[in-house]
């Protein structure tokens, strides 16, 4: 009696296991049937802005519904991931989220979302190396050495933008501080196109960037690139130097595009969307429009994705202690 109402548990969990696979996997098939917000945690105009507004239009057309680019920018991208990771688990908000998703959990005490807990991984979209940029009407813009010797001789003097305090371009910036040896006034904005902007109008003198916002203007002569913070030159920008041929070495810090969605989607959704993914970084259209804006496709598995957010919280916890860092 005892065997028999065991095997009748475990055939009723059984059914139910399958039913609720077979509807998830219905419901994926139907996925999406209204329009889907991807949260963008910066403003527009930047290399975040570039890329999330180039996915949702080719997830869009392949998909058969609207990608509602919804910018939220404020405070390292923290605004705009908290309003993530409070969403419905459905698969209807996505996030653009980039290297300052990994970095906030280790610079803010209290960032009010767990990278690996509030959000599932779907795939990287590209990657490039964060670059410092300066207006090129500086009598010092000419080159790095240059530069590192101004802010020598003129301690916390010049100024150097960020998208905000705790963002990659703020960490990035703080290396590059450390490791020229130099003393910088940093000056944090709600991200890092407003910054770009008045290192253009001359308001301030440099800043950290990527590619996507920098290369246009740097062809129209408006700004001027002194390093590109990798190990090795990029073959999409085979004329920028990397800071270490400057004399900065060990900084090398790349920036990554990515789509989240939030924890607890259902793995049919994520599959579909990720499946979606790879047809969208796969393709010639989007691949030459990346390749322009000197992003490199770096597409991976969920799987994969979520070693390397661990991973990277991991390194961002050791700069920040290394570096002496205060936590905000």
């Amino acid at each position: 009696m005892f065997v028999a109402q065991k095997l009748k548990m475990r055939l009723f969990a059984l059914v139910g296991a399958i039913a609720f696979l077979s509807s998830g996997m219905a419901w994926a098939q139907g996925y999406p049937v209204r329009p889907v917000r991807l949260i963008v945690p910066f403003a527009a105009g930047g290399g975040s802005d570039f890329v999330g507004r180039l996915i949702a239009q080719k997830l869009g057309e392949q998909m058969g519904q609207t990608i509602v680019v919804d910018n939220r920018p404020g405070a390292a991208s923290l605004i705009g991931t908290q309003m993530a990771a409070r969403a419905a688990p459905d698969g209807y908000t996505l996030i653009l989220a980039d290297s300052g998703f990994t970095i906030n959990i280790a610079f803010f005490k209290d960032p009010k979302y767990d990278a690996l807990k509030d959000f599932d991984p779907v795939s990287v979209i590209a990657e490039t190396p964060y670059l410092l940029v300066a207006n090129p009407g500086l009598p010092y813009a000419a080159n790095l050495k240059e530069f590192i010797a101004a802010a020598k001789a003129q301690p916390a003097k010049l100024t150097i933008g960020s998208a905000g305090s705790g963002s990659g371009t703020h960490m990035t910036g703080e290396l590059f501080r450390l490791r020229a040896g130099i003393n910088m006034t940093h000056v944090p904005y709600k991200s890092v196109g407003p910054a770009i902007s008045d290192v253009v109008a001359g308001q301030i003198h440099s800043t950290i960037a990527t590619a996507p916002v920098t290369l246009p203007l740097v062809k129209a002569g408006r700004l001027k690139i002194l390093g590109a913070a990798a190990a090795q030159r990029s073959k999409l920008l085979p004329d920028v130097p990397t800071l270490a041929e400057g004399g900065v070495a060990d900084v090398n810090v790349s920036n990554w595009y990515s789509v989240m969605s939030v924890g607890g989607t259902p793995q049919p959704v994520i599959k579909r969307l990720h499946d979606e993914m790879m047809r969208a970084v796969s393709a010639p259209d989007i691949r030459e429009r990346l390749a322009q804006s000197a992003l490199e496709p770096a597409p991976n598995t969920p799987e994969a994705f979520r070693k390397m957010v661990a991973n990277e919280v991991q390194r961002w916890t050791r700069v920040i202690k290394d570096a002496g860092i205060r936590q905000e």
